[in-house]
């Protein structure tokens, strides 16, 4: 049986409508006709999609857009569907009237097929806005006044728990099945650091109950992130102002908890931002972007060590295949769109194509396919979208009619396991629009100049090219092997030594060698300890090239002692003049 074809929803003055994926890329039914629509989501299994129209939501289904349920709130903004589409949860912005002067609740929670008003709140606040259910709906939680309320089987009129702790200002719970975790966040006060604590559902009991606990300081708000088995939480914590001056965007740290209560900092080996964070699906590693631009890029493991290095580019975001297998990293907003697309088994690079302006990218669910869209209100000029093949071929390309908008475009989720994983292609997929591979970039030349050969010259930042493409770095050999290759190379060096070696009787024509004997004497002994001094750091420095060379990620202060090499090398020369 063939797999399904992902529809791409498509939002924007001309309406919502529903495309189907490649390799048809056509139209397949208008959802609403005109500008007037105001939010759309699916359902988690992507059976159901949900619309307002600024008359009423629409709940239809993606297989006929045949209606499911209607309700009349014209007001709508945000949409959300329960895990197993039992319930519907709409929001709209809180507002006071003479008539209602405390307002109206504006957070109502509806039975989905009945239709019936299950529960109506007040959330002044668009922030954690909807109730987080585990995804068999047998738990509910919602943050109310810096406390967390969990309602159980979807009987929200019965707080089954709480969470009572001073000020918890965000939380996240956990995917996947039973036992349910959850993650939550409490910011630092009066000199007493923040910190963050995973709880399994129901023990939430203070210190004692967490699964694991971890403190630290500066951080005005975090990002918390499961991975897909619930076994880890990655937490990036942010100040809104670095206080040094180093950066624009603040400062930025990332922590990692093990459900198992390992704890750690994860380093990294460049200042500056941390611009994304992505958990692999298969939960084993994660890749982080990070530092002044360029940005450098690594995988890392559970164990918080880099297993690979993608050295430095115009990056800023990173993006799983939904089966794992292909990694992208790109960089949006205010750079080019570049995309580097990489195989993550063989760390090999698919291609490089380019996507200017966009302010959108997502991976269809089938892993072959990804769209990048230029939206308003980020962009209002040259709106429109293209669905690519990972290869870099566009396969279908959309612009909308001039004085029009196009907001958002939405993949068609599917559950996990519909589409299996596929073998990597390298060859671009045949397409009639061609590929937009990213052209090699050239130092600008002033005018006067250009007639001139051109002649090497320094460069503002220096590219650092990925571990597996550096200089002198073997094949595929291992750590060990290499390790295992520089011992039998020791040994015969030795060998050959002893064997050329003059024999006993010609022994007294030499003086015995001795450490002060083996290089000449300047006859200074302050310049010779200067002499030996530098020899040792320069064979320091070449220790680390090799360890670089094997693939180990250097901190940064080993870094800066590889680059000191040639001023060492040049004061070693003009002592032993």
């Amino acid at each position: 049986m063939a797999p399904p074809v992902p529809l791409l929803a498509v939002r924007g003055t001309h309406g919502t409508s529903l495309l189907r994926g490649p390799p048809k890329c056509d139209q397949q039914s208008d959802i609403i006709s005109g500008g007037n629509n105001r939010c759309l989501t699916f359902s988690r299994d992507g059976t159901l999609l949900a619309c307002c129209d600024g008359h009423k939501v629409s709940v239809v289904k993606c297989s006929d857009s045949s209606i499911v349920s209607t309700f009349d709130l014209p007001k709508t903004a945000l949409l959300e569907l329960s895990p197993l589409n039992n319930v519907l949860v709409t929001w709209q912005p809180y507002s006071k009237t003479k008539d209602c002067p405390q307002g109206e609740a504006n957070l109502q929670i509806w039975q989905l097929h009945s239709g019936q008003l299950m529960k109506a709140l007040y959330q002044k606040k668009v922030e954690s806005w909807c109730p987080c259910w585990s995804d068999d709906e047998t738990i509910c939680v919602r943050s109310v006044n810096n406390e967390l309320h969990f309602y159980e089987n979807n009987d929200l009129n019965t707080i089954a728990n709480k969470l009572h702790m001073q000020k918890v200002s965000d939380f996240a719970l956990s995917p996947g099945a039973q036992p349910c975790k959850v993650a939550v966040y409490v910011p630092g006060s009066k000199g007493a650091p923040a910190f963050v604590r995973l709880y399994q559902y129901p023990s939430l009991g203070g210190t004692s109950a967490a699964l694991a606990n971890k403190s630290f300081f500066k951080a005005d708000k975090v990002c918390m992130q499961w991975n897909k088995k619930a076994s880890a939480v990655l937490v990036t914590a942010s100040t809104e102002v670095d206080k040094t001056g180093a950066s624009y965007y603040g400062e930025q740290t990332l922590h990692y908890l093990g459900a198992n209560g390992e704890t750690a900092l994860v380093q990294l080996a460049k200042n500056g931002p941390i611009y994304d964070v992505a958990w692999s699906p298969n939960s084993s590693e994660f890749c982080v972007v990070y530092g002044f631009m360029p940005a450098k890029a690594t995988i890392f493991n559970l164990k918080c060590d880099p297993v690979f290095d993608f050295g430095t580019g115009p990056r800023n975001a990173s993006y799983y295949s939904p089966q794992g297998h292909i990694l992208v990293l790109a960089g949006f907003g205010n750079l080019r769109g570049q995309m580097e697309v990489w195989d993550v088994k063989k760390y090999k690079q698919v291609s490089k194509p380019q996507a200017p302006d966009s302010t959108h990218f997502s991976w269809c669910p089938d892993g072959e396919h990804v769209v990048t869209a230029t939206c308003s209100p980020r962009l209002r000029v040259s709106n429109g979208y293209k669905i690519w093949h990972y290869t870099g071929s566009v396969l279908h390309k959309w612009e909308v009619a001039a004085n029009s908008e196009l907001w958002e475009v939405q993949w068609q989720p599917f559950p996990e396991g519909t589409f299996p994983e596929r073998p990597i292609k390298y060859q671009a997929a045949p397409s009639d629009l061609g590929s937009t591979q990213a052209p090699p970039t050239q130092a600008y030349r002033p005018p006067a100049l250009r007639h001139l050969p051109a002649t090497a010259s320094s460069k503002l930042h220096e590219e650092e090219l990925p571990q597996n493409m550096r200089p002198g770095v073997p094949g595929e050999k291992s750590k060990s092997a290499l390790k295992n290759q520089k011992k039998r190379e020791a040994k015969k060096a030795a060998r050959q030594e002893t064997r050329s070696e003059p024999s006993s009787e010609h022994a007294h024509s030499r003086p015995p060698a001795t450490d002060s004997q083996s290089e000449p004497s300047s006859g200074d002994p302050e310049t010779d300890k200067k002499i030996k001094n530098l020899k040792k750091k320069i064979k320091a420095i070449e220790e680390l090239k090799e360890q670089q060379a094997s693939g180990k990620v250097l901190q940064k202060n080993q870094l800066d002692k590889i680059q000191k090499e040639e001023q060492l090398l040049k004061e070693l020369e003009e002592l032993q003049i």
